[in-house]
């Protein structure tokens, strides 16, 4: 007996918020290698897009934080596509800030990207996959910060333990048509980051992550591969830690440090 490939997007359509760069960049080349149409969002347009075999992704000019803008962009590829299948909110981040003296505006914008925006744009893709005889899919790219925050990261921490708790939110509501599930993403080497974990680009970090490696963007990618395609079709409400196993307790590395 043969059985069809469950990765194949063929003919579905996908849009990856933040998909002009980083983490989003390399997840919407997955989705083109398995053959989907792929739109990406940002504020500015790149100097090259995903490609894949020929297939590059379409680029749509967004502030996700703008939701009007967010269900227009989302009514539109609809209408451009005859359908949507799959949304990953990717787009999100932010820099450290302390919590005592900084501005509100600051807590303001941050809260919008990591929190707000994912919902309207959920909230709009779900008016056209609910629509849809087989429904869509939901991805919301979350943070280990929602479980485990470390100092600067108060706006940020919150805003991402928000995005967990809407994540299972709306997957209560809107199944059994449409999937929403949240990737809890650890520490994770993009050109972006290497700067920031310390001169050795993080190489020291392996030691204390169980994988003994951090990830980088493909791990993230193939999970939302697998929970966007049909080996993932009862998944509904789960948050997948993409962490290598999470951190080894400090009181642990202490000891260890102390007996070497």
């Amino acid at each position: 007996m043969s059985y069809p490939n469950p990765i194949d997007f063929a003919g579905r359509v996908a849009i990856v918020t933040g998909g002009t760069k980083g983490i989003g960049f390399v997840i919407a080349e997955h989705l083109l290698q398995a053959g989907a149409t792929v739109i990406v969002c940002g504020r500015n347009e790149p100097e090259a897009l995903p490609t894949v075999d020929g297939r590059s992704a379409e680029f749509r000019a967004l502030d996700v934080r703008d939701a009007d803008a967010a269900k227009a962009m989302v009514d539109e590829v609809a209408a451009t596509h005859g359908r949507l299948d799959v949304l990953v909110n990717n787009a999100g981040g932010s820099p450290d800030a302390d919590a005592a003296t900084v501005s509100p505006r600051f807590v303001d914008a941050i809260v919008k990207l990591n929190l707000l925006a994912p919902f309207y744009l959920a909230q709009a893709a779900n008016a056209v996959m609910q629509q849809q005889e087989d429904g869509g899919s939901i991805v919301n790219i979350g943070s280990v910060s929602a479980h485990d925050p470390q100092p600067g990261t108060a706006a940020y921490s919150a805003a991402k333990a928000g995005l967990l708790m809407l994540s299972n939110s709306l997957a209560l509501e809107w199944a059994p048509k449409v999937r929403v599930n949240h990737i809890t993403t650890g520490l994770i080497m993009t050109e972006a980051a290497a700067s920031g974990y310390g001169e050795n680009g993080g190489a020291a970090l392996s030691k204390i992550i169980p994988m003994k490696r951090m990830a980088v963007p493909a791990d993230v990618a193939k999970t939302c591969l697998f929970l966007s395609s049909d080996l993932g079709a009862y998944l509904n409400g789960v948050d997948i830690a993409v962490h290598g196993g999470g951190e080894y307790p400090g009181r642990f590395l202490l000891t260890r440090d102390q007996g070497e």
